[in-house]
C-alpha cells in the first residue's frame, strides 16, 4: 500500500473553505481512480497547516494518478494560498481499533531514520512491541506509519477519539514517542497536531 501526502501552510482563515473543496471536489473525482483506496484530511485551524493524503494499492496506480491529482493541488493551494510540499510513501503500518469520529484528532510524528538497511527488521519491532502499547492509550482509535525508503524518513500518525483523550494522553504518548524513536533508529524531526477533517483513507490493515 502507498500513500501520496500534500502538505500546505497558508492562511488559517481559509481552512473550512479548504475543507469543503477536499471533501466535496477532491475526494469524489479521486476515489474513482484505479486503485486509490480514497483520502483523508488533516486540518490544524490555528497554524493554517493541513495534509491531503490519497491511499493506493500499488506504486504504480500511484504515479498513473500523478496528472489527476495537479488540478486538485493547485485548487486546494489558491484556497489556502499556500505553496504544496508532495511527498510519496509506502505505507508498512495500518492498524485501527475504533472508526473515527466526528471529534477525532491526531498527532503526526517525522522522524529521520538513521539505518536505512535496518528498516524492516525496526518496523518488525514497532509493530509486535510498540504498537499494543499505542493501543491501550485513551482514547485511542488507530495508528498508522508511513516510510520513504529512499530517504531514510518515518511519518507515525496516531489518531485518537478527541483532543480531550489526545491531552490526557499526556507523558505516556510522549514516553510512547521516545521508545518509537530508539526503536525505529530514527531522530525525531517535528511533531504536530491535527484535526482529521475528511476521514476516507480506505486502506486495509496491516497488522
Amino acid at each position: 500500500m502507498y500513500s501520496r501526502t500534500t502538505m500546505l501552510r497558508g492562511n488559517p482563515r481559509a481552512i473550512d473553505q479548504a475543507i469543503a473543496v477536499v471533501r466535496d471536489e477532491w475526494l469524489p473525482a479521486t476515489t474513482d481512480l484505479e486503485g486509490c483506496t480514497g483520502l483523508s484530511m488533516l486540518a490544524g485551524r490555528r497554524s493554517g497547516r493541513c495534509i491531503v493524503a490519497s491511499g493506493w494499492r500499488t506504486e504504480e496506480t500511484m504515479q498513473a494518478s500523478a496528472d489527476s491529482m495537479r488540478p486538485h493541488r493547485a485548487r486546494i493551494s489558491q484556497v489556502l494560498g499556500a505553496v504544496p510540499m508532495v511527498n510519496e510513501w509506502e505505507i508498512a503500518v495500518m492498524h485501527r481499533v475504533h472508526p473515527a469520529g466526528p471529534e477525532a484528532c491526531c498527532r503526526v510524528t517525522w522522524g529521520a531514520h538513521l539505518v536505512p538497511d535496518r528498516l524492516d527488521d525496526d518496523l518488525s519491532t514497532f509493530r509486535i512491541t510498540l504498537l499494543p502499547r499505542f493501543e491501550e492509550l485513551v482514547g485511542f482509535t488507530s495508528a498508522s506509519l508511513m516510510v520513504d525508503r529512499v530517504a531514510g524518513r518515518t511519518s507515525l500518525a496516531v489518531t485518537y477519539a478527541d483532543r480531550e483523550a489526545m491531552f490526557a494522553n499526556g507523558q505516556r504518548a510522549d514516553l510512547l514517542r521516545d521508545q518509537y524513536a530508539r526503536a525505529m533508529g530514527a531522530r525525531v524531526t517535528e511533531i504536530a497536531e491535527f484535526d482529521l477533517a475528511v476521514a476516507h483513507l480506505r486502506v486495509p490493515e496491516t497488522v
